[in-house]
């Protein structure tokens, strides 16, 4: 799962809460999870690549489906030695008037190459942009790490990522669709384990639920939460990349520069300028800069993530819990509605722990072949993330 660069504000073009600003570090032992035997005989990304899509749920009043999907198959192809390619596509739902995303369903043709999908919204003006950058990139899409690669607020509606089936908005709100508006279809390939990476092609679609706009829903935004990963080699391990500043050095090389520092400026963000602590367990308080309810909330790592937590103003009275996933589990990533929604206001403040397990390398298939190394945030599948991931409907 990918957000945006941190030199555009840690996520809060868009349309996020949250600011990265305050963050510590912890040396603890990580708890037992769900990524360690169970994933251990598993496929590329656990068990998901066998599981079909579940069907979707009954449209509701004054909904409708529209189904996209690429027009061919794609063959990702990871550039600078890496395994991971992230391609965006422009998909079109041809609305002619305005309109509400109140649900969709990520229908993954190749699953055993896709990590997760993410669909940003263009504004009209934005779409042509993005025709431009299509058309002056070799095949079908772009190279996007990072972002949806178009300048200007491409605000999150939708994302995929494995264990989700249908997401379904609650009744009442929706993300606002202008007529004309198209999606930037974001997919992060994942070709760790696939032997032959020229035959391994995709042609994943997206089913939209949309409300027509002739009755006004409550608009949704997605914030995202994030600490810092500083996960030093596994005890014994020993390479050149258990080197902190070479493993930063590679995220960059495999990514861009734009990744290199994106790792130096979440931890100047979150730790205050001070050096980063290397633990098991980071989290990171942010400060909400905008009033509103969250209603759906998710957490994102990857193969070494062992437990993840997001919490509202810990520690003080007004403590509350979004989500607590103590057995993290890849291969259950859905968005799921929280039992009862929860107000923030501009004076509150959320953080996200993650505890991740140096020692899952050698016992993920997947993983096992690859050297030891200091892990750090990037955005390939062997490197890691920690990240909330929030629905909510913004205060009048």
């Amino acid at each position: 799962m990918e957000f945006k660069r941190l030199t555009l504000g840690a996520g809060a073009t868009l349309g996020a809460l949250l600011l990265v600003t305050a963050c510590g570090s912890e040396g603890v032992t990580s708890p037992d999870g769900a990524n360690g035997a169970a994933a251990a005989s598993a496929g590329p990304h656990g068990s998901h690549s066998a599981s079909s899509p579940a069907p979707p749920q009954a449209l509701r009043t004054g909904e409708r489906f529209v189904d996209l999907a690429l027009p061919r198959p794609y063959t990702p192809a990871a550039p600078s030695g890496g395994t991971d390619e992230y391609r965006c596509f422009v998909v079109d739902p041809k609305l002619t008037e305005s309109a509400y995303l109140t649900g969709s369903r990520f229908l993954p043709q190749n699953a055993d190459i896709v990590h997760h999908a993410i669909f940003y919204r263009l504004s009209p003006e934005q779409a042509k942009t993005a025709a431009n950058v299509d058309a002056e990139s070799p095949g079908e899409g772009w190279t996007c790490f990072g972002d949806a690669g178009v300048q200007g607020d491409t605000a999150w509606v939708a994302h995929w990522a494995p264990g989700a089936g249908e997401t379904v908005m609650p009744a009442g709100f929706g993300f606002e669709m202008p007529p004309g508006s198209k999606l930037v279809m974001q997919v992060h390939y994942n070709l760790l384990g696939i032997a032959d990476k020229a035959k391994a092609s995709d042609q994943s679609g997206i089913q939209m639920r949309i409300a027509d706009g002739a009755t006004p829903l409550k608009a949704l935004e997605t914030a995202l939460a994030m600490a810092p990963i500083e996960l030093p080699c596994e005890a014994g391990g020993t390479g050149p990349l258990c080197d902190r500043a070479a493993a930063v050095a590679d995220v960059a090389k495999r990514f861009g520069a734009e990744s290199g520092e994106a790792v130096q400026q979440l931890n100047q963000m979150c730790n205050a300028g001070a050096p980063p602590v290397a633990g098991n367990t980071q989290h990171c308080d942010q400060p909400v800069r905008q009033a509103g309810t969250i209603y759906m909330a998710a957490g994102h790592m990857h193969l070494l993530g062992r437990a993840i937590k997001v919490e509202i103003n810990p520690g003080t009275a007004k403590a509350r819990t979004v989500i607590d996933v103590p057995e993290y589990n890849f291969d259950n990533q859905a968005l799921n509605t929280l039992a009862e929604p929860i107000a923030v206001g501009k004076d509150d403040t959320v953080r996200v722990t993650c505890t991740h397990d140096a020692t899952l390398r050698k016992q993920l298939p997947q993983l096992k072949s690859l050297p030891p190394r200091y892990v750090v945030w990037g955005e390939g599948t062997s490197d890691e993330m920690c990240l909330g991931i929030m629905v909510f409907a913004p205060a009048p």
